[in-house]
């Protein structure tokens, strides 16, 4: 399962790729499998799924990340820890000059979660000594996914994030499904692309 969940998230790593390309980025800008570090503030390094450089310039940095079950609670608390941990080293470093001469580069991160009884079911929140917000009140993992990932979008920590579910039997063939339309791939891809080109039309 982990592996399908490996394989499928290849397959949009892959994709994303191709879509920079047909947009016009020449192939020596992309980066998907190796040289994939970047420095950050609060620690020397990280590596990344997929950068795009162009001319010395960091245009995107895009983080893939799959999750099957059955650990969801354990996963989902790392992930919402990470996801919050790298984005704001990356600005840090960003604002500190670690990427000279580039502009504000684009930040991504796609979500695949494995569409199943664990990931699907309310789970019980803790309240010891202060309520939780609403909205996480009987919410399933994926349900606290799409708030997580929703909130990192309006926060502006990242500029693009998609959150698809897929299946163990639907994954094997590649089918998955959206739950939100401000977390498809076609937003986050449709944003990605913009940005590119307007970098691409801008050095032209």
């Amino acid at each position: 399962s982990a592996v399908t969940g490996g394989a499928q998230l290849d397959g949009f790593v892959a994709l994303t790729k191709d879509l920079l390309l047909e947009a016009g980025l020449p192939e020596t800008t992309v980066f998907w499998r190796d040289k994939l570090d970047l420095p950050g503030y609060f620690r020397p390094e990280k590596r990344w799924d997929l950068l795009v450089i162009a001319d010395g310039h960091l245009l995107a940095i895009i983080e893939f990340k799959s999750q099957v079950g059955p650990s969801f609670g354990n996963n989902y608390n790392n992930r919402t820890e990470e996801s919050l941990g790298n984005a704001t080293d990356l600005w840090s470093a960003y604002r500190e000059g670690a990427f000279r001469p580039s502009q504000r580069p684009w930040l991504g991160y796609l979500m695949l979660l494995e569409e199943a009884p664990g990931s699907m079911r309310p789970v019980q929140v803790r309240e010891s000594h202060f309520k939780v917000f609403e909205e996480f009140r009987d919410a399933s993992y994926a349900r606290r996914y799409e708030i997580l990932l929703t909130r990192l979008l309006r926060e502006r920590l990242y500029d693009g994030t998609c959150l698809l579910l897929s299946s163990r039997s639907g994954g094997v063939r590649g089918l998955y499904r959206e739950p939100s339309p401000e977390l498809g791939f076609q937003s986050f891809a449709s944003s990605l692309l913009a940005h590119a080109i307007a970098f691409l039309k801008s050095y032209s």
